[in-house]
């Protein structure tokens, strides 16, 4: 096999980068790496993640890179590969892997594999199997060796992948930063990661989310004793928010409740599911005896600690329907404290602070991570200081910045050329990069995209109905039906019916739709018979005088769809 791809390497074979996904944002990663030449290269897959919607995508939850570039290639796909188990990270596998149509395994540790699994089943994937990979595990996949390395990060068991090719290696960091003190599972393997750039490196493919912060991102010990010192200052009802993926936060609010004499109620469906995974991997041992729910108001408001979903304000997680006191069973008032063990993800500040907002109106303190002298929240992204001290372990000829905004990933190749890398790329989704032979450029751009989660359906970013949702959550709707006869004569109508759009005093659209159907009545009454009998300029005819009405008396111009019956 070995010389089968070095006699390639000679025939013209290539090493290629292609992301589809991190690259222009943080999230959604999908990441593919290709060697041989043009007509017959082999690909592995390095993660499949989703981002999530927002106000400008309404009705849609999450979002997908388009893989249609592999949608012909599933046979060239030697496998697939998942770095840790963070949404952005392995949240679209179920979604995208019937359209990829491959046989490839899916590698990942336990705690991911764990829960990737549990996401294809929920897709009704239940045959798709994953196979798991010991730490520092390692396994041939086509022309690629890959080995596991163990790093931290704010989930357990993120790793990088060393990816060794006839052409050169490749480090891909995934998600990382440098924790001396991670609570929970092995520091970073800097011993791996200094014999790799001893061995030489071809290319590091590396984390830029934090490129912009000077120092180091701090550690998850720091936080264990801040969350434990405050906890024991508080009085009333304590509840506390925060990534249900950080197993180790969880742990230490856990921790910092015994300390305080408080018992622990986990609230939230994530929560659970996430402990739930981390105990059946052996991440964490059993947890000391919880309060469910229903049990938590019985407890003296001292002796009780509400562990929520919900730090970003999303509108069905717990913290959410507790802010608007619609929980079920739990409700917070004057002389409780939630804190933010969090930080705000940019492009969450509305519903973050409209929440903390409802909490404040009901007289509950908020203690969030800007508050504190002492850290209740560390990043686990690489600033400064730690990318400096891995491009000081691994030593690449090439710096390619993935995981990041443009501005992230343009300032973290200037930041590598700094630390004396030879090389630095800029990639963009899309790009299909050439790492060797010869300098590192893009040699071709492939399809690339987003698609939305529409209901149960994947459909294109800029689908005609998502376009017409936009359109109708901006401007509003009107229809217009109308019955002409075989010779042209109008028999019924138009009926004008309005969705979106009020009257001065709050109430649906009535009285100044009459305006609207005498602008349609006129168009309709100005055409010649014989013109009526033509759909098209019918149609034409009402959506441009209808339009035009509505902007007069709404000063807004609604989709419109006419209908028109023929008798």
């Amino acid at each position: 096999m070995t010389e089968h791809f070095e006699d390639a390497s000679e025939a013209g074979a290539e090493l290629v980068f292609l992301p589809l996904g991190g690259c222009g944002e943080i999230g959604m990663n999908l990441n593919a790496y290709g060697y041989g030449p043009a007509h017959d290269r082999r690909w592995i897959l390095i993660d499949i993640g989703v981002t999530f919607g927002g106000i400008d995508t309404p009705g849609i939850d999450l979002i997908t890179p388009d893989p249609a570039f592999f949608e012909t290639k599933g046979d060239c796909i030697d496998a697939i590969f998942l770095t840790h188990a963070h949404e952005d990270h392995i949240g679209a596998l179920a979604l995208i892997w019937p359209r990829l149509k491959t046989k490839a395994p899916i590698y990942a540790t336990a705690f991911t594999a764990h829960l990737a699994k549990s996401k294809l089943i929920e897709r009704g994937l239940k045959s798709v199997d994953i196979t798991e990979i010991a730490l520092g595990g390692e396994v041939q996949a086509g022309p690629f060796g890959v080995r596991y390395i163990t790093l931290t990060h704010s989930i357990p068991e993120p790793n990088a992948l060393a990816l060794t090719t006839p052409l050169g290696t490749i480090l891909h960091t995934g998600d990382w930063k440098i924790d001396p003190e991670p609570q929970l599972g092995d520091e970073t393997d800097s011993a791996a990661l200094r014999a790799l750039g001893d061995e030489g490196v071809l290319a590091m493919v590396c984390d830029s989310t934090n490129v912009f912060v000077e120092g180091e991102s701090g550690s998850e010990g720091t936080v264990r004793k801040a969350l434990t010192d405050l906890v024991k200052t508080l009085k009333g009802r304590v509840a506390i928010t925060t990534f249900a993926s950080n197993v180790a936060r969880v742990a230490t609010v856990i921790e910092a409740a015994r300390q305080a004499g408080r018992s622990v109620c986990l609230v939230g469906r994530s929560m659970h599911k996430i402990t739930d995974a981390a105990i059946a991997t052996g991440i964490i041992g059993a947890l000391p005896d919880l309060i469910d729910e229903e049990s938590a108001g019985s407890l003296p408001d001292e002796n009780i600690l509400f562990l929520c979903t919900g730090s970003q304000g999303e509108a069905r997680a717990a913290l959410g329907r507790i802010s608007r006191d619609d929980h079920r069973h739990i409700s917070l008032s004057k002389g409780d404290t939630v804190i933010f063990s969090s930080r705000v993800i940019p492009g969450n500040e509305k519903e973050i602070f409209d929440m903390q907002n409802r909490l404040a109106d009901r007289g509950v303190r908020i203690i969030t991570e800007r508050m504190t002298e002492a850290p209740i929240h560390v990043s686990g992204h690489p600033a400064r200081d730690e990318l400096r001290q891995m491009y000081n372990w691994v030593r690449p000829k090439i710096a390619v910045p993935v995981h990041g905004e443009r501005r992230h990933i343009v300032e973290h190749a200037n930041f590598a050329k700094s630390l004396q890398v030879g090389e630095a790329v800029q990639p963009r989704n899309g790009d299909l990069i050439r790492l060797a032979p010869g300098a590192a450029k893009v040699i071709d751009q492939v399809p690339h995209g987003r698609m939305y989660l529409d209901g149960k359906r994947l459909v294109p970013a800029e689908s005609e109905g998502i376009r017409e949702r936009r359109a109708i959550a901006s401007y509003g709707y009107a229809s217009v039906s109308v019955a002409i006869d075989e010779d042209g004569d109008l028999i019924d109508g138009p009926i004008i019916a309005v969705k979106g759009l009020s009257e001065p005093d709050g109430r649906s659209a009535d009285e100044s739709l009459i305006d609207i159907d005498d602008a349609a009545e006129e168009a309709l009454l100005g055409m010649k018979k014989r013109t009526r009998l033509n759909d098209d300029q019918v149609e034409r005819a009402l959506v441009r005088s209808v339009r035009k009405a509505c902007e007069r008396t709404f000063g807004r111009k609604p989709v419109i769809d006419v209908s028109i019956l023929r008798v």
